[in-house]
């Protein structure tokens, strides 16, 4: 009711008060028979109004659809008093309905499906992540090609800065940690490829770094830390020490201890490889990847491989010394302790990696094939790089090539190849070493014995003949006093280097026909 209505019913309400109790004078005979003053308020006229011919009720002074809006009236000293009244009612009994009959299969639980721990989502975030820092590497046709039978294309990863493809998952890694964790800083204590990564990105990310390495650490390989612009500190004689000194400094300084293991951030970085080589490579048919040591990249790259074509290809390539991921593979489930002893100047230390649960899952899931190869293999590969591909590996980033200079993938001839070359960190002089040694292995380097007599002229007579031959005499040893050597005679050891194996087969029959007392000696 708006305020016009209100005042209007007051007015009028006081007026028929007003007119209800205040006194009426008497009526006359003439009167009181008068239908007009039976029908009046206050009339002494006990029936009422006629209606209709009939008498009726008397009306009431206040309709009963206005009673809701003000309350019961009541007067008190000339002035209107209103009470609120509310009806209580009891509450509703609502009856429930009887329990539905359900059928036992009804109860059962429809279990999820497990969420994935690397998803093709994540591997193009962190490619989008890290491409500002982190450059693209060529995958160039190899020159191989033609002689092993099969269209080869390189990944060269180990042209990063610090020649390896470690930096990719390293970089996600450290750009994916809070700005808390940023502030503290990071360590780390292992001599390895992770280790170069994190100190490097870390110093560019302006993170700080601290490195902890054993006394045991070549100068060279701490200058390199140092370089990058860490942190080095050199505690302890053995790795273990350094690692537990790091772990106890990163307790008492809120540092974030970092080791190589398989983060998913980490895998998801190092899968972007996989993203490359199917865009640089059209129609790829099979990508070999090593899988030393620490197998995130084999599981990262292998995860975006498939999700991109599951026809293409996957096989893993580990060392013959340490077949962790094959012998889990037979015995489906990670080993934890592998009892062998890999040559760790060649390899790291392999036996401080572990194979991680949900790395051997994805492993076991997307590679098709594992395969060993022998540290012969693996030399004789990286002596290939150097002379075909201008370019120095390391045994870890040769073994996909070596797999296939051994003959161990015939299903891949006639395809095209892609094989990931992962790093290139080794020490000029063990680089030295495995070169002398693949030349050898490679038939390349001979060493033979030859008894001399003591006439003038023999000794001129043999190296013309290496002269003529067109061979390289490397070192040449003359024994005039050995035991084995027959009276009046001389024994001679000479090391030679031949352009590739059939020169070094008619450098053989040449000397044993005319030397019949030549021994070739074992490499």
């Amino acid at each position: 009711m708006n305020f016009a209505a209100q005042l209007f019913y007051s007015s009028y309400l006081s007026e028929r008060l007003e007119r209800l109790y205040s006194p009426r004078p008497a009526l006359k005979d003439s009167e009181e028979n008068d239908p007009f003053w039976q029908s009046q308020p206050g009339s002494s006229y006990k029936y009422g109004p006629v209606s209709n011919g009939t008498v009726g009720r008397r009306p009431t002074l206040i309709e009963p659809e206005r009673l809701k809006d003000f309350g019961v009236e009541e007067l008190l000293n000339g002035d209107v008093k209103v009470h609120e009244t509310k009806v209580v009612m009891a509450p509703e009994v609502v009856l429930m309905d009887p329990p539905k009959t359900r059928r036992v299969s009804e109860f059962r639980m429809i279990p999820r499906p497990p969420a994935q721990y690397l998803r093709f989502e994540d591997i193009s975030a962190a490619a989008f992540r890290i491409q500002s820092g982190m450059q693209k590497t060529p995958c160039t046709y190899s020159r191989l090609s033609k002689q092993y039978g099969m269209e080869i294309y390189l990944k060269k990863e180990h042209l990063h800065y610090t020649g390896s493809v470690k930096e990719r998952g390293v970089l996600y890694l450290l750009t994916s940690l809070t700005q808390q964790q940023q502030r503290m800083g990071v360590i780390v204590a292992t001599d390895c490829n992770f280790s170069m990564a994190v100190a490097h990105h870390a110093v560019e990310l302006k993170i700080p770094v601290f490195v902890i390495m054993p006394s045991s650490c070549s100068s060279p390989r701490l200058r390199i830390y140092r370089d990058y612009g860490a942190m080095v500190i050199s505690y302890g004689s053995t790795g273990r020490d350094s690692q537990n000194h790091a772990c106890h400094l990163a307790r008492e300084n809120g540092y974030l201890y970092l080791e190589e293991d398989e983060n998913a951030a980490y895998l998801a970085g190092l899968g972007t490889v996989g993203m490359e080589i199917y865009e640089q490579v059209p129609k790829l048919e099979a990508v070999v990847i090593p899988a030393a040591g620490q197998y995130g990249l084999l599981a990262g790259t292998a995860a975006a491989i498939k999700h991109l074509d599951s026809r293409i290809l996957v096989i893993g390539v580990e060392p013959e010394d340490f077949p962790l991921l094959l012998q889990s593979l037979k015995m489906n489930g990670p080993i934890k302790d592998m009892h062998s002893n890999p040559n760790k100047k060649l390899y790291g230390d392999l036996m401080e990696h572990s194979l991680g649960v949900n790395t051997f899952q994805l492993a076991q899931k997307l590679v098709d094939k594992v395969i060993t190869v022998s540290e012969e293999d693996s030399l004789v590969a990286m002596l290939r790089f150097q002379e075909f591909e201008r370019s120095t590996v390391d045994t870890e980033g040769a073994m996909g090539l070596a797999a296939i200079l051994a003959g161990q993938l015939p299903e891949l001839k006639g395809k095209k190849v892609a094989v990931v070359v992962s790093s290139a960190n080794m020490e000029l002089e063990v680089v030295r070493q495995c070169m002398d040694r693949a030349l050898v292995l490679d038939n390349r380097i001979s060493k033979f014995s030859v008894q001399l007599g003591e006439w003038p002229g023999d000794m001129a007579k043999l190296l013309d003949v290496l002269t003529r031959e067109d061979v390289r005499l490397l070192d040449v040893c003359h024994r005039r006093h050995s035991d084995k050597s027959e009276l009046f005679k001389a024994k001679v050891e000479c090391v030679v280097e031949t352009r590739d194996k059939m020169q070094t087969a008619h450098l053989r029959k040449t000397l044993s026909e005319r030397y019949p007392s030549i021994c070739w000696l074992d490499r």
